[in-house]
């Protein structure tokens, strides 16, 4: 799937894939403390929700910088496609829904990518977008929600103070 990507997208040697960028989500989504302050299950399903969540967020500081962006933006998100690719390969997915399995997770990082958007905006409903594409309406704590909202709006507001240089390395917070 990646390859495919590339492909399409193209690589050029000044086009490296952002590995530090991408291995620093991954290490973001999975501090111990979304799960044990935050409530977020510490399952496939949830520890997906957390790195997709970080992602998004990442995806938009990139969208932010418009241009310059752009090229780590896609690069970036053709690591997480072979990360999901490989995790789902791993828990035994074969070759002939692996591509669904995938295009439904790219289609949840759209449906996160817009809900923070939205939610981050002024006035906007951040609250919400978490229970759905994090809590996917399960009950949990007042003090968990809040951990979590906490969280993803101080991650936002981290990302917001580092340019694309400092992003790239993995400095995200």
């Amino acid at each position: 799937m990646a390859t495919l990507f590339r492909r399409f997208l193209g690589q050029r040697g000044d086009n490296a894939a952002p590995t530090a960028l991408y291995d620093a989500i991954v290490a973001v989504a999975r501090r111990p403390h979304w799960y044990v302050g935050g409530g977020v299950p510490d399952t496939f399903d949830g520890r997906f929700d957390m790195v997709s969540s970080v992602l998004a967020l990442v995806l938009l500081r990139l969208e932010a910088l418009e241009e310059p962006g752009r090229g780590p933006s896609a690069r970036v998100t053709e690591l997480f496609v072979s990360d999901m690719d490989g995790q789902l390969r791993q828990r035994g997915i074969g070759d002939l829904v692996v591509g669904k399995h995938v295009g439904r997770m790219m289609s949840q990082l759209g449906g996160r990518l817009a809900a923070y958007r939205d939610g981050l905006s002024p006035g906007g409903d951040l609250a919400s977008a978490i229970d759905r594409n994090i809590f996917r309406g399960a009950d949990v704590t007042p003090s968990a929600r809040e951990h979590v909202d906490r969280g993803l709006r101080g991650l936002a507001a981290d990302l917001e103070s580092r340019d694309l240089a400092a992003i790239l390395t993995g400095d995200i917070g």
